[in-house]
């Protein structure tokens, strides 16, 4: 009996000490592997539609993990990225697309210039931000809405109130004085008047954008420039991205953000990885660390709904549940597929007309 009890100490003792060695070399594997990863040394072309202003900003935690991956940039408005990559298919430059429009991107798939590919982190994603496919096609980051932003001071000087939301913006009153990015060029205009046809339905959608042409000035080829244009005292009211509303009526006391009352049309600003002959190591690094807590912190400085959810930190001058203002009818899927007919229509009603007048 002795022997046994002997016997079985000795096991357990062999058992605890293999065990611990082996947890010992599984923590001295990950930080080897995280060590050869940070040495890893390469470039990688990265389109983006971001903003300019807040590119170098989201990239300092990158740079930090992994100083020797070199990033070249190649910045430009959604459509105009989509139409490059797509002008590339045959011999693709870019390694991955970060922060650009899903609704936009998923075009690509039609050239087979998707690369399915699971980031590492990202079951951390919520389902609506990331694809329904796995590996997933595409990863969200952030999630832009379509807001306004109004000059109170141009319209009190004409008698006019400020509008509460899209039905608003088709009263004559505010003829000449709305200004829309173009959708056929930028994810923004997209996300908005494509938006409204999911809002409304498409025969009221089409309907009631027919009324809102006859009222717009302009369609700039920018999801920003409406809203720096009202910032500018070029017009009154611009639609555009909420992040961009409230930043400049942070800075400009006479500008107010509206956040349509029938909800806000919404897009996600997603990543994904190129498919080509060579896909580079360093290329899904920048995926992994493009949903890592670091990365996704920059981006809730400017953007309150990130991929994994919020944390209670809202930017001054949203709504403090901004998910509240999200519309429940967007279909993003639907909205991609119905991508190319709506640019076709919408040229046709409202771009060309105008193009022939000037």
């Amino acid at each position: 009996m002795k022997q046994s009890l002997k016997v079985i100490s000795l096991l357990l003792s062999l058992a605890l000490l293999f065990g611990m060695l082996a947890s010992c070399g599984t923590d001295t594997a990950e930080e080897q592997t995280a060590a050869d990863r940070s040495a890893i040394s390469d470039t990688i072309n990265v389109y983006t539609a971001l903003e300019d202003d807040i590119i170098q900003a989201y990239l300092v935690s990158f740079y930090e993990k992994y100083p020797n991956i070199e990033i070249k940039i190649t910045r430009d408005a959604t459509g105009t990225i989509v139409s490059k990559l797509i002008a590339e298919k045959d011999n693709p430059i870019a390694d991955v697309v970060w922060g650009t429009a899903v609704t936009s991107i998923l075009s690509l798939g039609d050239y087979d210039l998707i690369e399915p590919y699971d980031p590492e982190g990202i079951e951390r994603v919520l389902p609506q931000f990331k694809d329904k496919m796995t590996p997933a096609r595409w990863v969200g980051i952030e999630v832009p809405e379509g807001a306004m932003v109004v000059d109170r001071k141009a319209l009190e000087a004409k008698g006019l109130a400020v509008p509460t939301g899209f039905d608003d913006l088709i009263k004559p009153e505010y003829k000449g004085l709305i200004q829309a990015p173009d959708p056929t060029i930028s994810g923004t205009g997209l996300l908005i008047l494509s938006g409204i046809l999911q809002l409304k339905g498409e025969e009221a959608g089409w309907e009631y954008l027919d009324a809102l042409n006859k009222n717009i000035d302009q369609f700039p080829p920018s999801g920003s420039k409406p809203a720096k244009n009202v910032d500018a005292g070029e017009t009154a009211i611009g639609l555009s991205m909420g992040y961009r509303c409230v930043k400049l009526a942070q800075e400009n006391p006479d500008l107010e953000v509206v956040f349509p009352v029938e909800g806000c049309p919404w897009d996600v600003e997603a990543n994904l990885l190129i498919k080509k002959p060579v896909i580079k190591e360093a290329a899904k690094l920048f995926l992994d660390w493009a949903i890592s807590d670091p990365a996704l912190e920059a981006c809730r400085v400017e953007y309150p709904i990130v991929a994994t959810g919020g944390n209670g930190t809202v930017p001054e001058g949203y709504n403090q549940d901004p998910v509240l203002n999200l519309s429940d009818k967007i279909d993003l899927y639907a909205m991609a597929a119905g991508r190319d007919s709506f640019f076709t229509d919408f040229t046709e009603k409202y771009l060309a007309p105008r193009g022939a007048d000037a």
